[in-house]
């Protein structure tokens, strides 16, 4: 894994396994707002393979369809940014604001830790892949 990737909190990991992990994120926009990492240094999505692709789409599915479970919305917007050049996704809840509203938000800190054990506690994980 990227060396500059900022470090979860160890109660913040909401899945992870020899592949991937889920958790808040350290700086979120809003409440609820989890980022999937990709472990392996990849740079770029194009650059993983169909199976490692589809399997991190499948694992991003299955988190974000425990989260609009838990956090009770409607939405989960998926962002896909490679600021800093490696595989991630961000999972963004949609509460009031909509559009890229949601996006202004000013990052912050952690402020409720018994979000993950939530989401996690509402998480199914598809053995598919």
């Amino acid at each position: 894994m990227k060396k500059n990737l900022p470090k979860p909190f160890k109660n913040a990991i909401i899945y992870e396994d020899s592949k991937l992990y889920a958790c808040l994120a350290n700086n979120p926009i809003i409440s609820g707002h989890v980022v999937v990492v990709w472990k392996k240094d990849v740079k770029d999505i194009n650059l993983l393979s169909k199976k490692d692709y589809e399997y991190l789409m499948n694992r991003v599915n299955d988190i974000r369809k425990s989260m609009i479970k838990t956090l009770k919305v409607k939405k989960i917007y998926l962002l896909y940014m490679d600021e800093i050049n490696h595989v991630h996704w961000h999972l963004v809840p949609r509460y009031k604001k909509m559009g890229l509203d949601v996006l202004l938000g000013k990052p912050g800190k952690i402020n409720d830790f018994t979000l993950d054990d939530k989401i996690r506690n509402n998480l199914i994980i598809r053995k598919n892949n």
